[in-house]
Protein backbone atom coordinates (compact mmCIF):
# COMPACT_ATOMS: atom_id res chain seq x y z
CA UNK A 1 0.00 0.00 0.00
CA UNK A 2 1.03 3.46 -0.74
CA UNK A 3 3.08 5.41 1.40
CA UNK A 4 -0.02 7.92 3.31
CA UNK A 5 2.06 11.18 3.27
CA UNK A 6 2.38 10.52 -0.48
CA UNK A 7 -1.13 9.53 -1.21
CA UNK A 8 -2.67 12.57 0.50
CA UNK A 9 0.10 14.51 -0.86
CA UNK A 10 1.50 15.98 2.21
CA UNK A 11 4.72 16.68 3.77
CA UNK A 12 5.90 14.25 6.72
CA UNK A 13 6.22 17.41 8.78
CA UNK A 14 2.66 18.45 7.94
CA UNK A 15 0.60 19.82 10.62
CA UNK A 16 -2.98 18.02 11.52
CA UNK A 17 -4.94 21.06 9.67
CA UNK A 18 -3.00 20.55 6.72
CA UNK A 19 -3.75 16.96 6.88
CA UNK A 20 -7.46 17.31 7.07
CA UNK A 21 -7.63 20.18 4.54
CA UNK A 22 -5.64 17.97 1.62
CA UNK A 23 -7.89 14.49 2.79
CA UNK A 24 -11.09 16.93 1.75
CA UNK A 25 -10.02 18.08 -0.65
CA UNK A 26 -9.26 15.20 -2.38
CA UNK A 27 -12.27 13.32 -1.30
CA UNK A 28 -14.40 15.66 -2.80
CA UNK A 29 -12.83 14.83 -6.02
CA UNK A 30 -12.74 10.55 -5.39
CA UNK A 31 -16.07 10.07 -4.07
CA UNK A 32 -17.63 6.90 -5.66
CA UNK A 33 -21.13 9.04 -6.12
CA UNK A 34 -19.05 11.40 -8.18
CA UNK A 35 -17.36 9.28 -10.26
CA UNK A 36 -19.90 5.91 -10.72
CA UNK A 37 -18.60 2.75 -12.25
CA UNK A 38 -15.19 4.39 -11.88
CA UNK A 39 -13.27 1.89 -10.26
CA UNK A 40 -9.85 3.69 -10.52
CA UNK A 41 -11.20 6.42 -8.35
CA UNK A 42 -12.94 4.14 -5.85
CA UNK A 43 -9.46 2.38 -5.17
CA UNK A 44 -8.03 5.97 -5.14
CA UNK A 45 -10.98 6.75 -2.46
CA UNK A 46 -10.06 3.44 -0.45
CA UNK A 47 -6.39 4.75 -0.36
CA UNK A 48 -6.89 8.37 0.55
CA UNK A 49 -9.34 7.30 3.42
CA UNK A 50 -6.69 4.30 4.88
CA UNK A 51 -4.06 7.13 4.61
CA UNK A 52 -5.85 9.48 6.68
CA UNK A 53 -7.29 7.51 9.32
CA UNK A 54 -3.48 6.90 9.82
CA UNK A 55 -2.48 10.76 10.07
CA UNK A 56 -5.47 12.14 11.59
CA UNK A 57 -5.14 9.85 14.82
CA UNK A 58 -0.83 11.53 16.43
CA UNK A 59 -1.32 8.16 18.39
CA UNK A 60 -1.38 6.22 14.77
CA UNK A 61 0.83 8.57 12.71
CA UNK A 62 3.32 8.14 15.78
CA UNK A 63 3.61 4.42 15.52
CA UNK A 64 3.37 4.82 11.45
CA UNK A 65 6.29 6.85 11.64
CA UNK A 66 8.05 4.89 14.09
CA UNK A 67 7.57 1.54 11.75
CA UNK A 68 5.39 -0.26 13.87
CA UNK A 69 2.26 -0.55 11.41
CA UNK A 70 2.29 -0.14 8.02
CA UNK A 71 0.49 1.72 5.82
CA UNK A 72 -2.31 -0.47 5.78
CA UNK A 73 -2.21 0.00 9.77
CA UNK A 74 -1.57 -3.58 9.82
CA UNK A 75 0.71 -4.35 13.29
CA UNK A 76 4.47 -4.70 12.72
CA UNK A 77 5.00 -7.58 15.26
CA UNK A 78 7.87 -7.26 17.18
CA UNK A 79 9.03 -11.16 16.52
CA UNK A 80 7.81 -13.82 15.17
CA UNK A 81 7.52 -15.48 18.63
CA UNK A 82 5.61 -18.26 16.56
CA UNK A 83 8.91 -19.70 15.17
CA UNK A 84 10.22 -19.78 18.75
CA UNK A 85 10.78 -23.59 19.15
CA UNK A 86 11.69 -23.98 15.40
CA UNK A 87 14.63 -26.48 15.11
CA UNK A 88 15.79 -29.49 16.65
CA UNK A 89 18.51 -28.84 19.20
CA UNK A 90 17.65 -30.47 22.74
CA UNK A 91 16.76 -27.24 24.78
CA UNK A 92 15.14 -25.23 21.90
CA UNK A 93 11.43 -26.30 23.72
CA UNK A 94 11.11 -25.23 27.11
CA UNK A 95 8.60 -27.90 27.22
CA UNK A 96 10.14 -30.74 25.74
CA UNK A 97 10.65 -33.77 27.63
CA UNK A 98 14.66 -34.42 26.87
CA UNK A 99 14.51 -37.13 30.50
CA UNK A 100 16.22 -40.50 27.99
CA UNK A 101 14.97 -43.74 28.49
CA UNK A 102 17.43 -45.81 26.87
CA UNK A 103 18.87 -47.79 28.89
CA UNK A 104 15.54 -49.22 29.79
CA UNK A 105 15.31 -53.14 28.59
CA UNK A 106 13.10 -56.19 28.80
CA UNK A 107 10.57 -55.40 31.10
CA UNK A 108 11.13 -52.13 31.82
CA UNK A 109 10.50 -51.25 28.31
CA UNK A 110 6.71 -50.95 28.91
CA UNK A 111 7.14 -48.30 31.67
CA UNK A 112 9.56 -46.77 29.11
CA UNK A 113 6.87 -46.04 26.80
CA UNK A 114 4.49 -45.34 29.04
CA UNK A 115 6.52 -42.48 29.75
CA UNK A 116 7.57 -41.83 26.26
CA UNK A 117 3.93 -41.41 25.68
CA UNK A 118 3.14 -38.77 28.36
CA UNK A 119 6.40 -36.85 27.26
CA UNK A 120 4.96 -36.73 23.32
CA UNK A 121 0.95 -35.91 24.98
CA UNK A 122 2.99 -32.89 27.49
CA UNK A 123 4.19 -31.53 24.40
CA UNK A 124 0.46 -31.18 22.63
CA UNK A 125 0.45 -27.32 23.40
CA UNK A 126 -1.92 -24.86 21.66
CA UNK A 127 -0.63 -22.60 19.50
CA UNK A 128 -0.64 -18.54 20.61
CA UNK A 129 -3.09 -16.54 19.39
CA UNK A 130 -1.76 -13.94 17.25
CA UNK A 131 -3.24 -10.02 17.05
CA UNK A 132 -3.19 -8.12 14.15
CA UNK A 133 -4.92 -4.45 13.30
CA UNK A 134 -6.43 -3.59 9.97
CA UNK A 135 -7.88 -0.08 8.99
CA UNK A 136 -10.74 -0.51 6.57
CA UNK A 137 -12.70 2.05 4.51
CA UNK A 138 -15.93 3.39 5.83
CA UNK A 139 -18.23 2.27 3.25
CA UNK A 140 -16.93 -1.41 3.27
CA UNK A 141 -17.59 -1.53 7.00
CA UNK A 142 -21.34 -0.70 5.74
CA UNK A 143 -21.48 -2.44 3.10
CA UNK A 144 -19.16 -5.59 4.09
CA UNK A 145 -16.00 -6.35 2.12
CA UNK A 146 -13.08 -9.11 1.33
CA UNK A 147 -9.38 -8.38 2.26
CA UNK A 148 -6.21 -9.56 3.02
CA UNK A 149 -3.83 -9.06 5.44
CA UNK A 150 -0.09 -9.44 4.44
CA UNK A 151 2.02 -11.06 7.31
CA UNK A 152 5.54 -9.96 8.25
CA UNK A 153 6.52 -13.78 7.03
CA UNK A 154 5.53 -13.31 3.67
CA UNK A 155 2.36 -15.26 4.08
CA UNK A 156 -0.86 -13.87 4.13
CA UNK A 157 -4.73 -14.06 5.56
CA UNK A 158 -7.49 -13.46 3.85
CA UNK A 159 -11.04 -12.27 5.66
CA UNK A 160 -14.33 -11.64 5.76
CA UNK A 161 -15.38 -7.93 6.75
CA UNK A 162 -19.15 -8.71 7.88
CA UNK A 163 -21.84 -5.76 6.66
CA UNK A 164 -22.29 -2.98 9.66
CA UNK A 165 -19.21 -4.03 11.61
CA UNK A 166 -18.48 -1.51 14.24
CA UNK A 167 -14.86 0.27 14.74
CA UNK A 168 -12.62 -1.18 17.12
CA UNK A 169 -14.60 -5.08 16.33
CA UNK A 170 -12.46 -8.09 16.50
CA UNK A 171 -12.30 -10.78 13.94
CA UNK A 172 -11.19 -14.36 15.21
CA UNK A 173 -10.21 -16.66 12.45
CA UNK A 174 -9.96 -20.00 13.98
CA UNK A 175 -6.57 -22.25 13.24
CA UNK A 176 -4.60 -18.81 11.96
CA UNK A 177 -2.57 -18.26 15.07
CA UNK A 178 0.84 -19.94 15.73
CA UNK A 179 0.91 -23.09 14.99
CA UNK A 180 0.61 -25.72 18.40
CA UNK A 181 3.38 -27.90 19.92
CA UNK A 182 3.56 -31.24 19.24
CA UNK A 183 -0.04 -32.48 17.52
CA UNK A 184 -1.67 -29.07 19.36
CA UNK A 185 -3.87 -27.25 17.28
CA UNK A 186 -3.16 -24.08 16.08
CA UNK A 187 -3.73 -20.39 18.01
CA UNK A 188 -6.53 -17.81 16.58
CA UNK A 189 -5.69 -14.68 14.49
CA UNK A 190 -7.61 -12.01 16.10
CA UNK A 191 -7.72 -8.81 13.77
CA UNK A 192 -8.79 -5.73 15.05
CA UNK A 193 -11.08 -3.09 12.48
CA UNK A 194 -10.82 0.37 12.44
CA UNK A 195 -13.27 1.74 10.63
CA UNK A 196 -11.66 4.96 8.82
CA UNK A 197 -13.64 8.14 9.02
CA UNK A 198 -15.86 9.58 5.83
CA UNK A 199 -15.84 12.46 4.22
CA UNK A 200 -19.55 13.01 4.64
CA UNK A 201 -20.93 10.15 6.56
CA UNK A 202 -21.48 9.68 10.02
CA UNK A 203 -22.68 6.81 11.84
CA UNK A 204 -25.07 6.63 14.82
CA UNK A 205 -26.24 3.24 15.74
CA UNK A 206 -27.27 1.75 12.78
CA UNK A 207 -28.24 4.93 11.54
CA UNK A 208 -26.02 7.07 8.53
CA UNK A 209 -26.01 10.73 9.65
CA UNK A 210 -25.79 13.45 6.39
CA UNK A 211 -25.61 16.79 6.29
CA UNK A 212 -26.80 18.09 2.49
CA UNK A 213 -26.08 21.98 1.47
CA UNK A 214 -29.34 22.92 -0.60
CA UNK A 215 -29.60 26.54 -2.12
CA UNK A 216 -32.42 28.65 -1.14
CA UNK A 217 -34.37 28.24 -4.02
CA UNK A 218 -34.22 24.66 -3.19
CA UNK A 219 -35.18 24.89 0.18
CA UNK A 220 -38.36 27.66 -0.76
CA UNK A 221 -40.11 26.36 -3.69
CA UNK A 222 -38.88 22.93 -3.16
CA UNK A 223 -36.91 20.50 -5.34
CA UNK A 224 -36.48 16.78 -6.47
CA UNK A 225 -32.34 16.37 -5.31
CA UNK A 226 -29.92 13.34 -5.97
CA UNK A 227 -28.83 12.34 -2.38
CA UNK A 228 -25.71 9.82 -1.77
CA UNK A 229 -26.61 7.27 0.71
CA UNK A 230 -23.90 4.10 1.67
CA UNK A 231 -25.52 1.18 -1.06
CA UNK A 232 -25.79 4.36 -4.30
CA UNK A 233 -27.32 7.64 -4.53
CA UNK A 234 -31.13 8.07 -4.28
CA UNK A 235 -33.61 11.12 -5.53
CA UNK A 236 -35.40 12.87 -2.68
CA UNK A 237 -38.05 15.14 -2.52
CA UNK A 238 -37.32 18.33 -0.45
CA UNK A 239 -40.60 19.87 0.58
CA UNK A 240 -41.61 23.79 -0.43
CA UNK A 241 -40.84 25.85 2.58
CA UNK A 242 -37.58 23.59 3.94
CA UNK A 243 -35.29 25.66 6.39
CA UNK A 244 -31.81 24.79 8.39
CA UNK A 245 -32.33 21.80 10.50
CA UNK A 246 -35.05 19.97 8.74
CA UNK A 247 -34.48 16.46 8.39
CA UNK A 248 -35.53 14.25 6.20
CA UNK A 249 -35.90 10.28 6.69
CA UNK A 250 -34.57 7.91 4.30
CA UNK A 251 -36.39 4.24 5.58
CA UNK A 252 -34.06 1.52 5.47
CA UNK A 253 -31.05 3.21 4.17
CA UNK A 254 -28.97 2.92 6.99
CA UNK A 255 -26.90 -0.18 8.31
CA UNK A 256 -28.62 -3.59 8.71
CA UNK A 257 -28.18 -5.35 11.62
CA UNK A 258 -29.90 -8.31 12.70
CA UNK A 259 -32.35 -8.27 9.16
CA UNK A 260 -33.41 -4.96 10.11
CA UNK A 261 -31.93 -1.94 8.28
CA UNK A 262 -31.51 1.53 9.63
CA UNK A 263 -32.20 4.96 7.90
CA UNK A 264 -30.19 7.85 6.83
CA UNK A 265 -31.55 10.82 8.04
CA UNK A 266 -30.81 13.98 6.10
CA UNK A 267 -30.16 17.34 7.25
CA UNK A 268 -30.96 20.20 5.25
CA UNK A 269 -28.12 23.22 5.43
CA UNK A 270 -29.46 26.39 3.55
CA UNK A 271 -26.62 28.04 1.81
CA UNK A 272 -26.20 31.21 -0.03
CA UNK A 273 -23.80 31.64 -2.85
CA UNK A 274 -19.83 32.18 -2.49
CA UNK A 275 -19.77 35.30 -4.73
CA UNK A 276 -22.11 37.86 -4.74
CA UNK A 277 -25.46 37.49 -6.79
CA UNK A 278 -27.51 41.13 -7.91
CA UNK A 279 -30.23 39.28 -8.53
CA UNK A 280 -30.67 37.80 -5.00
CA UNK A 281 -29.72 40.93 -3.61
CA UNK A 282 -31.63 42.99 -5.49
CA UNK A 283 -35.13 40.46 -4.88
CA UNK A 284 -34.05 40.94 -1.19
CA UNK A 285 -33.49 44.56 -0.96
CA UNK A 286 -37.40 45.31 -2.12
CA UNK A 287 -38.65 42.11 -0.22
CA UNK A 288 -41.40 43.14 2.71
CA UNK A 289 -41.75 39.98 4.73
CA UNK A 290 -45.08 39.44 6.13
CA UNK A 291 -45.83 41.68 9.12
CA UNK A 292 -46.16 38.68 11.81
CA UNK A 293 -42.96 37.10 10.50
CA UNK A 294 -40.03 37.73 12.84
CA UNK A 295 -37.43 34.42 13.22
CA UNK A 296 -36.34 35.73 16.77
CA UNK A 297 -40.24 36.42 18.14
CA UNK A 298 -39.19 33.24 21.32
CA UNK A 299 -35.88 35.10 21.96
CA UNK A 300 -37.42 38.46 23.28
CA UNK A 301 -37.11 39.54 26.88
Amino acid sequence: MKDPYETLGVARTATSAEIRKAYRKLAKTLHPDLNPGNAEAEERFKGLSAANEILSDPEKRKRFDAGEIDASGTERPRQPYYKDYAGNNAGANPYENTSGFSDFSGADDIFAEMFRRQGRQSRRMRGHDLNYSLTVDFLDAINGAKKRISLPDGGSLDLTIPAGIEDNKVLRLRGKGAPGGGQGEAGDALVTITVGAHAFFVRKGDDIHLDLPVTIGEAALGARLKVPTPSGAVMVSVPKGSNTGSVLRLKGKGIAHGGIHGDQLVTLRVMLPNKADAALEGFLATWTPEPEYNPRKDMQP
